[in-house]
């Protein structure tokens, strides 16, 4: 049919969180990137993700590039307070963590990857897929708080490992370091199975709220003591779709 040939030349838009995979025919490799600075101020490499993956819409601060919809009610929610981190710090600081692991572990076993449930899935999904290494994942679910919005100290193991860790690099992806106590006992736990290395990439670390030493190879974010949700972190498991970091105002009923 006459036409047929130009609407087959116009590619598909997809929504804004959707993977665009590399259209037939594309030249594999690494684009050219500058190197940027991490928000937690040390020199990072290539701030570009890998040449594998791409958002298919750029990631943008809110109203700066689309128009805001109708009914978004998510961000502001009861409690729901202002932005702490907002989505393109987050998809800044990720892309950056991504190019400084893939140049870590260059020439060695590529590392596991242990998401810490349930906070860390966001961030999990999209640091995987930054680092430009064939990687390996699972995931563990510990518990340690005792209310809402408060840390009881004691941790409980919900789900455990499937892989073995013997002579394996091991890198745990945290979402929040705030006391320090589950993660120093999670490392210690870790450390028992043998594995080659062991090294920790938190998304962010509360400032003087740490416990115990902690030692953390990757930092996304240094942020005050301020209970905060969004991107996987909740309340009540509330609010972990908010796709920016919020602080958290709670309520009289919850003090």
């Amino acid at each position: 049919a006459p036409g047929c040939e130009e609407m087959m030349s116009i590619p598909r838009r997809w929504p804004r969180w959707n993977v665009s995979w590399p259209w037939p025919g594309a030249k594999p490799g690494r684009p050219s990137c500058q190197a940027g600075t991490g928000s937690a101020g040390r020199a990072v490499g290539s701030a570009c993700l890998p040449a594998s993956f791409r958002y298919s819409h750029p990631v943008t601060a809110a109203g700066k590039d689309e128009p805001e919809g109708p009914g978004s009610t998510a961000d502001s929610a009861p409690g729901v307070g202002e932005v702490v981190v907002s989505e393109e710090q987050l998809s800044s600081r990720i892309a950056e963590l991504g190019a400084e692991i893939t140049a870590d572990y260059a020439g060695r076993t590529p590392p596991l990857l242990v998401g810490v449930l349930k906070g860390a899935f966001m961030f999990m999904s999209d640091l995987s897929r930054a680092i430009d290494l064939p990687l390996e994942v699972d995931f563990m679910a510990v518990s340690s708080y005792g209310s809402a919005t408060k840390t009881s100290g004691v941790v409980r193991i919900v789900k455990d490992l499937d892989v073995d860790l013997v002579d394996r690099h091991v890198l745990v992806v945290e979402d929040i370091v705030d006391s320090g106590l589950t993660l120093n006992y999670l490392q210690r736990y870790l450390l028992a199975r043998l594995p080659a290395s062991l090294e920790v990439c938190a998304l962010l670390v509360k400032d003087g709220q740490q416990r115990t030493a902690v030692d953390l190879r990757y930092v996304g974010f240094h942020i005050p003591s301020d209970f905060v949700v969004g991107y996987g972190l909740d309340v009540d498991e509330r609010l972990r779709n908010l796709p920016a970091i919020h602080a958290y105002v709670e309520s009289t009923e919850e003090r």
